[in-house]
């Protein structure tokens, strides 16, 4: 074993209180000891007021670099950003495909930037033992934006889930005003009508509405489906968990809650996940889903939508319209929308936090003379209203006009996601805003503002629906961590392996107890009792 970290020792000797103040109460520490890190920070910082430092300051930060909108220097962004805060941005730039391993490289040797934007929670946990990292919810007093949507939007709750075993979190997340749901399915809604099959509204009507596909078209699999790397299913079992009352694909986990026995049960052992694979069997089973779903690269199941080898896919907005319809241009008679997320045996709910990707902070920041101006930056950028416009939409007049009741409209020459396809600039690749690394959370009116009219209607459908609560936090211990982690990947593999064998018929369902006895043997108890003994001892000091 190694020698205690720093944030044992810590927890060791603050954990109950951090944990009561930071958790049940959500205060955050007074910093009083910050006098000689306030240079170029503002002394009336607040809620709705623009943050210009005192003088001209520069920081470092990693920059993610979309392959769809590689960084500019000449970006409007940029001038724009120094001319209202007063702040240069020193990007080292990463390609998207190499970021994560990039970051944990620089952070492991304590030459990472001070900013270090796009981490999703649970990301940071590595670098939490090592001390790297900032412990940022003990500044969060220096961030009024940030406080101030927490209190308004009742977000303690999904904050308590990134919290470590010392009551702290070590992310600045996105915070979006509430759960909101993008992926579904997309359906070509001219076969529908040729099949003479409404729009389906439950997972049940997927299956008789691919029957009648399969009916009236034999040689196809009416449901061919993409992203599956590095995730085989990855949309597509995200989006059926829920329905099915479980996890799955990119949101799968070992551990899921069940609310009725208060404790943590394995997701890939409940009844739940069996139904959602029986359903997906079926499916294969009798032609309806294409077996080569979770193998085949996107574009090969782009090309079977197009070519008219398939009319369901998984999708998002984007896709739809920057993917599907172009793909489907050639057909003058093909229509394809995204459906409302078909609903499943946990009826209209969904699931979800409201955190997005957000900032990690490297630990040397916290010495810096400009600290306090970098906690007020940041929080204007990524937090405030003002900012989240700025990142998402530019400077009025120029990229973007807003009228009198809060609606937005790109300029005349500006194009972004076809909401204005005569445009002859974009205003991520040529204006640098949209950007991803920035543009992220914020309140719901913000967000929908680039959606399409017939976005809106789908996001209308999806509002109805009953948000369940966040599921209570298990934060590990060092040590825990490291024997959870030993438990975690190999059984969240065996789950993955075996999802796809049962799905594609390799083994069959009668096999489904022999599977969870080879979880057992695998430390799927040993694993749940790690969980739940985090829980109660968190449960315990909240």
């Amino acid at each position: 074993m190694t020698a205690p970290s720093r944030r044992r020792v810590a927890a060791f000797a603050a954990g109950l209180l951090a944990l009561t103040l930071a958790a049940c109460s959500g205060e955050e520490p007074e910093n009083n000891d910050l006098a000689g890190n306030r240079v170029g920070a503002m002394s009336d910082y607040a809620v709705g007021k623009q943050f210009k430092a005192t003088e001209p300051i520069s920081f470092s930060m990693l920059y993610n670099n979309h392959p769809n909108y590689p960084i500019k220097k000449e970006w409007l962004f940029w001038s724009e950003l120094t001319n209202r805060t007063g702040v240069t941005l020193e990007s080292t730039v990463v390609p998207l495909s190499d970021y994560e391993q990039k970051r944990s490289l620089m952070i492991g040797a304590g030459d990472a930037p001070l900013i270090i934007p796009k981490t999703y929670p649970g990301q940071e946990t590595p670098f939490v033992a090592s001390g790297a990292i900032l412990p940022v919810s003990d500044y969060v007093d220096l961030m009024p934006n940030f406080k101030d949507k927490v209190a308004k939007w009742k977000l303690e709750g999904d904050l308590n889930t990134i919290r470590q075993q010392d009551g702290k979190y070590y992310v600045l997340p996105g915070m979006h005003q509430d759960v909101w749901k993008d992926y579904s399915i997309a359906v070509r809604t001219d076969i529908l009508a040729e099949v003479g099959q409404p729009v389906p509204k439950t997972w049940d009507e997927v299956y008789t509405m691919l029957k009648a596909m399969k009916a009236k078209y034999p040689n196809v699999y009416p449901f061919s489906d993409r992203w599956h790397k590095p995730t085989p299913g990855g949309a597509l079992f995200n989006v059926l968990g829920e329905a099915f009352g479980t996890h799955g694909g990119w949101g799968y986990h070992n551990d899921q809650w069940d609310p009725a026995a208060k404790k943590f049960v394995f997701t890939g052992a409940t009844d739940q996940y069996r139904q959602m694979v029986t359903y997906l069997n079926k499916l294969v089973k009798e032609g309806l889903l294409d077996p080569e779903s979770f193998t085949q690269d996107d574009d090969q199941a782009r090309q079977k939508l197009a070519t008219g080898k398939s009319f369901v896919i998984s999708a998002n907005a984007q896709t739809l319209v920057n993917d599907y319809r172009p793909d489907l241009s050639k057909n003058p008679k093909a229509t394809i929308t995204k459906i409302p997320v078909p609903v499943g045996p946990a009826g209209e709910i969904k699931t979800g936090l409201r955190l997005e990707n957000g900032v990690m902070i490297s630990k040397k920041a916290r010495d810096s003379k400009n600290f306090v101006a970098m906690m007020q930056f940041i929080d204007w950028l990524w937090y405030s209203d003002e900012g989240q416009e700025f990142a998402k939409w530019g400077v009025p007049g120029t990229t973007y006009n807003k009228d009198g009741s809060g609606k937005f409209t790109l300029a005349a020459d500006v194009d972004y996601v076809k909401l204005n396809p005569s445009g002859t600039k974009h205003l991520q690749k040529d204006f640098g805003f949209g950007n991803g690394v920035f543009a992220y959370g914020g309140r719901t009116e913000l967000l929908q503002s680039t959606f399409s009219a017939e976005e809106l209607e789908f996001q209308k459908v999806m509002a109805t629906r009953q948000t369940l609560p966040v599921p209570p936090p298990h934060p590990f211990e060092d040590a825990e961590q490291e024997q959870a982690t030993l438990y975690d990947t190999p059984l969240k593999d065996y789950v993955g392996q075996m999802t796809l064998k049962f799905i594609l018929g390799q083994r069959d369902l009668s096999e489904w107890d022999a599977y969870v006895a080879e979880l057992k043997g695998k430390n799927m108890d040993a694993y749940l009792e790690l969980v739940n003994k985090a829980y109660d001892r968190y449960a315990a000091k909240s």
